[in-house]
């Protein structure tokens, strides 16, 4: 049995969940465990990063780590097209959402989300390479009507889940969502809510933010 372990507010360990309910693949949860840096954590998740998924005794970490093996051993319904280029093509456009839009926008999460402080250097910084990564997305994005074109795959996995938060991230720190110039992207992503795949996983996510939420109070 497969286990996928990490907790609910997070964006990657969500997209893995979503791509396990829409694969259909039965598996466990452990939705109580969160980064950490010690030393028994480290034992489990190398970098003390979540998610990591639990086979058959084996652990694997890294989100789009974990999604390549569910490809592999769940090919029965496939989240990536058989062509190999085609493949490509959409793991680009995920690796795009990811590493030049979210973690990017991450540097601004500390401010905007935690009650830190965000330094002017940081807002220009985030500003000029996020301006990238938006020109990349609107270059590679198909809205067709999935994000990658007629079915839906991976990337929608990796849109659904980081896109809003950059959106939130964008608004609260200049004033404006700096995805709102890629006109298609709201619809899309209503589109994808609907499904009760990523439906059941932002209720979830909203649940465990409000619960969050009230521990922090009590």
């Amino acid at each position: 049995m497969i286990k996928l372990c990490g907790f609910r507010v997070s964006n990657y360990h969500n997209k893995v969940r979503i791509a396990l309910l829409e694969k259909g693949i039965a598996f466990e949860e452990d939705s109580t465990v969160v980064p950490s840096q010690k030393e028994e954590y480290l034992a489990l998740s190398p970098m003390g990063k979540v998610p990591y998924l639990e086979v058959d005794g084996t652990r694997l970490c890294e989100s789009e780590v974990i999604l390549e093996y569910l490809e592999e051993a769940y090919p029965q319904k496939p989240l990536l097209p058989k062509d190999p280029l085609a493949r490509a093509k959409v793991r680009e456009l995920a690796t795009v959402i990811e590493l030049h839009m979210e973690l990017v926008a991450r540097r601004l999460y500390p401010g905007v989300f935690f009650g830190g402080t965000l330094s002017d250097g940081t807002r220009q910084s985030v500003e000029k390479d996020l301006a990238k990564g938006v020109r990349a997305f609107k270059a590679l994005a198909r809205f067709d009507p999935f994000v990658a074109g007629p079915v839906l795959t991976l990337a929608d996995c990796a849109a659904a889940v980081h896109l809003p938060i950059v959106s939130l991230a964008t608004k609260l720190t200049y004033g404006r969502d700096f995805l709102e110039e890629v006109a298609p992207l709201k619809a899309c992503l209503k589109m994808l809510g609907e499904r009760p795949a990523f439906a059941q996983v932002a209720a979830d996510r909203k649940a465990a933010q409000e619960a969050a939420k009230a521990a922090a109070k009590a």
